[in-house]
């Protein structure tokens, strides 16, 4: 599954050497002392050589580099926080349009929004929010970028609460496909707004993000607790019910995981299979106690880190666990219920996982994601009681493709469990019925003509691809 080609094109040396006069940010080559570090992404599976990197310093940067890539017929990839699943960050023989270096965060605590340029991840955004107590849906690791994040919806420990990162997104600043630079809001632009808020990177390259903020921390009740991997059947059973009655201030998912090597965690159990149940209370801490409750209740956790914490050490909770470099693949599915057919399918297969970094993870959905009409964005399915997504990893290129394999074979077993949808920023290089299917047929019509009229060349085509209508 690890993909990387050599780089073939050939440009010439005036055309190159004018668009990097025309950069305030940096052109990066193939053989330059940077290029290695600068084709780097998170995902070690993709190994990829761009014939160019753009490093862009701001929006002239990107409108510059397309109306380069589209005189030069280059393939374009677009890279904010560069963690794509499927390696769409990146590019083989094409060029690389960095945001990265685009990093500046404005908070208006009045007003409760906050204007953020593409290249900010989760960490630094929270950063900023948070000296104000305000917040707004964010990633499960923070070494995240916001960009793709938010355009593919946004699910996160504020989801049921405050709504998925798209609903809370205000209004957006696109370079298009020609060149433009053009505003989206409810109020302008607004079909494009509408794609933006679920639709994937596919209509242009987003210079600004402004999203809706809200009161949440500094300190919240969060963390997580774990139990023997031989109660998996038992604690899925409670969670399936439990979580029926459960407030939409908390937000949990279940991973059938392997427990890490971490000082949290008793020795003995390191290298065993656990279940873990990460949460956070969107409220007073004291509330968030009661909230849990029935999770202590289940008794004999090997680890109870639930209680109060800072909503920053929240949003990092799992970077340790998901550092740059480790080679990933997502496989993900939308579900109708945990059944006990289902659950039976989860608890054979985590005992048999190929990799001990290789984990299982059910989100709870609901509260406020399926309050949001349908159809008021172009997030796919809002109904879905739980999400699957099962997330294959190895530290190294040894085992990867049998941690691919063994996740694709339980995907295969839980099926009849699923809708046959799915969430597009958990979706691998999975080809265009599946990215139909994460839509389903009237949105992605919709989208197709949105693609049309704002990129009707197909000139963002890495990515989760709506092709023009």
């Amino acid at each position: 599954m690890t993909t990387g080609t050599a780089t073939h094109t050939t440009l010439g040396d005036g055309s190159v050497a004018e668009l990097a006069e025309a950069l305030r940010g940096e052109l990066i080559r193939p053989g330059d002392a940077a290029y290695d570090e600068a084709r780097a992404i998170w995902n070690g599976a993709h190994d990829r050589r761009p014939a160019l990197i753009v490093r862009c310093a701001g929006t002239a940067d990107v409108i510059r580099a397309i109306e380069f890539a589209r005189s030069e017929d280059l393939l374009v990839a677009i890279r904010g926080g560069g963690h794509s699943i499927p390696g769409f960050s990146t590019v083989d023989d094409g060029i690389v349009i960095d945001l990265s270096p685009m990093r500046g965060i404005r908070v208006d605590p009045a007003a409760r929004t906050a204007r953020a340029q593409p290249g900010v991840t989760w960490a630094e955004l929270d950063h900023e929010t948070q000296a104000f107590g305000l917040a707004v849906t964010g990633g499960l690791v923070s070494s995240t970028g916001i960009a793709g994040f938010t355009l593919g919806g946004g699910i996160g420990w504020l989801m049921r609460k405050h709504g998925l990162t798209c609903d809370n997104l205000i209004a957006a600043d696109v370079v298009t496909a020609d060149g433009q630079l053009v505003h989206a809001s409810a109020v302008e632009n607004e079909e494009l707004f509408w794609g933006l808020r679920g639709g994937g990177g596919n209509f242009g390259v987003v210079t600004s993000f402004e999203y809706r903020l809200h009161p949440v921390g500094p300190t919240v009740l969060g963390g997580a607790i774990f139990y023997p991997g031989d109660r998996a059947e038992e604690i899925l059973r409670f969670y399936r019910e439990w979580v029926g009655s459960v407030p939409d201030e908390l937000t949990t998912l279940v991973s059938l995981a392997t427990a890490p090597p971490a000082p949290f965690l008793p020795e003995e159990w390191h290298g065993r299979r656990v279940v873990v149940i990460p949460a956070l209370y969107a409220g007073p801490v004291q509330e968030g106690e009661r909230a849990v409750r029935a999770l202590r209740e289940l008794g004999e956790p090997i680890a109870d880190l639930l209680g109060p914490l800072p909503y920053s050490a929240q949003q990092s909770l799992l970077d340790a666990l998901w550092g740059p470099g480790a080679h990933n693949y997502f496989k993900a599915g939308w579900m109708r219920g945990l059944d006990d057919a289902a659950i039976d399918t989860l608890v054979q297969h985590h005992e048999s996982v190929t990799s001990p970094t290789t984990e299982i993870h059910v989100h709870h959905m609901g509260g406020a994601v399926a309050r949001v009409p349908a159809g008021s964005t172009a997030f796919g399915d809002r109904s879905a009681p739980f999400l699957l997504n099962i997330a294959a990893s190895t530290p190294t290129p040894d085992g990867f493709d049998a941690a691919v394999a063994w996740t694709q074979a339980l995907h295969r077993a839980i099926e009849p469990a699923l809708t046959g949808g799915t969430y597009v920023n958990f979706l691998s290089a999975e080809g265009e019925e599946r990215v139909q299917a994460a839509y389903g047929a009237d949105t992605y019509t919709r989208l197709a003509a949105l693609k049309e009229a704002y990129d009707p060349a197909n000139v963002f085509r890495l990515n989760q691809n709506i092709r023009p209508g």
